[in-house]
């Protein structure tokens, strides 16, 4: 798998707009056995190449972040929808998106927090991890898409120390 650059749009000053996507890479899955797999590892091949042909700096958090997101969404799509399961990753300076579509047109939804439950938190823990879910219906199937911040920012603050 090989990123695609896109055309950057620069603006006044010669950089490109920070939510404009530098590269991007897509690839279908069967939904064989090894296909989560797959999956993971195109998602780093693909951020290798990103930080090789753009210079930019992916933490070992987004990295990480990035495989449980193709992780999670691609086994629901293997798991609930028939047929093929498309994933595309696009690359900004400031995100990685991880799209995945499925010929399902039923709209996954957060169930409630149980922990008796064992499986099926899929989806809530892509919600806790991306910095946002977009869920859209298509003339065939659905596309997910969910954004992951390139920097490392801490969840809290620690107080001054006195």
């Amino acid at each position: 798998m090989r990123a695609t650059p896109e055309a950057p749009h620069d603006d006044d000053d010669g950089r490109p707009e920070p939510d404009e996507h530098l590269s991007r890479a897509g690839y279908a899955l069967g939904g064989d056995a090894g296909c989560i797999a797959d999956a993971r590892r195109h998602a780093l091949a693909f951020l290798d190449q990103a930080e090789a042909d753009h210079r930019l700096s992916v933490p070992a958090r987004t990295r990480d972040l990035t495989q449980l997101v193709v992780s999670e969404l691609v086994t629901n799509a293997c798991k609930y929808a028939p047929g093929p399961v498309l994933v595309e990753l696009r690359i900004s300076t400031r995100a990685v998106d991880v799209v995945v579509w499925d010929s399902d047109p039923t709209v996954p939804a957060a169930r409630a927090a149980d922990p008796d439950r064992i499986g099926q938190h899929g989806l809530e823990i892509v919600k806790a991890v991306a910095e946002t879910l977009v869920v859209e219906q298509r003339s065939v199937g659905k596309r997910i898409t969910a954004r992951i911040p390139l920097l490392d920012t801490p969840t809290a603050t620690s107080p001054p120390v006195s």
